[in-house]
């Protein structure tokens, strides 16, 4: 009898065999990304299934907070790191990313890839674009500010959410469009703005959910954000101010790590980021401009946007220089610990 069960277990484990043979060949892709990357409502599904469709793979999104706290998790876990790709930093931190001789070229590439002003990189591949801006709620402000000057000296009853620049990549911007429009008078504007920031979180996401709460009727965003609202919602009320001034913009990339374990589906991933599967999740997922053609035309929505009379954008190595000065400039205005 024992022999029998015995026998049938080896018949039905010989089986089993091709089945498991195979379920050991679909190799695993780590992608490192923030947050509202991989939420249910991001572009982080789509682009999963997309690309899974195409690799005999899984794709493992880790999420962290934010793009700045997405190069610090970096430094910290060093070569030992269990991401292949990275999708999250932008061309504000691609320089301190390159500093740190974790990535390696992408080998792919990016020429078709449009942005304002261009971007070319050997190591780093763009995925989509969008203006910082001050997104504000019609029903609670009739008079938005219409520059950078208006906001910081204007009532301070009037509050707004922003980021802070040591952990988001929105806040980092707002502390870079601050210094392109003010230069050495920023520590004096972060002073007089102060009185009208109610909260700085760590990420894009808290600010953001405290303002569609109706907590605060400004909030640091995008000029892309009220596009969410007019599709998604079919709402108007939530809108982007135009600045006099203009606005900085933000280039977000993916690259790929030295000692990625998958390095032949990570190249595969990068090249796959400029293809309609993973640019058809940027505008209605992620709520920024792609940089590559999508196989639909965008919604209306993205027709009634802001549309920046100047577009701010310092250089990778101005950033990587400045950045630790600046953010202590902030702090010590700012009096945040």
């Amino acid at each position: 009898m024992y022999r029998r069960i015995f026998l049938h277990s080896l018949l039905a484990t010989s089986l089993l065999l091709p089945g498991l043979a195979m379920a050991q060949e679909k190799k695993t892709l780590t992608v490192y990304t923030y947050e509202s990357f991989v939420s249910e409502w991001g572009p982080g599904p789509k682009v999963k299934a997309a690309f899974e469709e195409t690799c005999n793979c899984t794709v493992n999104f880790v999420g962290v907070a934010d793009g700045v706290a997405l190069l610090n998790r970096l430094k910290l876990e060093g070569p030992g790191s269990k991401a292949d790709v990275v999708v999250g930093l932008d061309t504000n931190l691609i320089a301190e990313a390159k500093q740190t001789g974790l990535f390696e070229a992408s080998g792919v590439d990016a020429s078709a890839a449009k942005v304002p002003g261009g971007f070319q990189d050997d190591v780093f591949v763009p995925y989509d674009y969008g203006h910082f801006a001050v997104v504000y709620d019609t029903q609670t402000m009739k008079n938005p500010p219409k520059s950078m000057k208006e906001l910081v000296e204007g009532d301070p009853s009037q509050k707004i959410a922003i980021q802070d620049p040591r952990t988001s990549t929105p806040g980092l911007g707002l502390l870079l469009w601050v210094k392109s429009i003010y230069g050495d008078k920023a520590p004096e504007a972060w002073a007089k703005l102060k009185n009208r920031v109610l909260t700085v979180t760590p990420g894009w996401s808290e600010s953001y959910g405290l303002f569609t709460k109706g907590e605060v009727p400004m909030v640091l965003s995008y000029t892309t954000s009220p596009a969410y609202h007019m599709v998604a919602e079919h709402s108007e009320r939530y809108q982007a101010a135009a600045f006099e001034e203009g606005h900085y913009i933000q280039i977000e990339v993916a690259g790929i790590l030295k000692n990625a374990q998958e390095q032949a589906l990570a190249k595969q991933f990068l090249a796959f980021v400029l293809t309609s599967g993973f640019q058809d999740a940027i505008p209605e997922n992620n709520w920024m401009m792609p940089v590559a053609a999508t196989s639909a035309p965008l919604p209306d929505a993205f027709s009634k946007l802001v549309q920046p009379t100047k577009t701010f954008l310092m250089s990778p190595e101005e950033v990587a220089k400045n950045r630790k000065a600046w953010i202590d400039e902030w702090l010590a205005a700012m009096s945040v610990k």
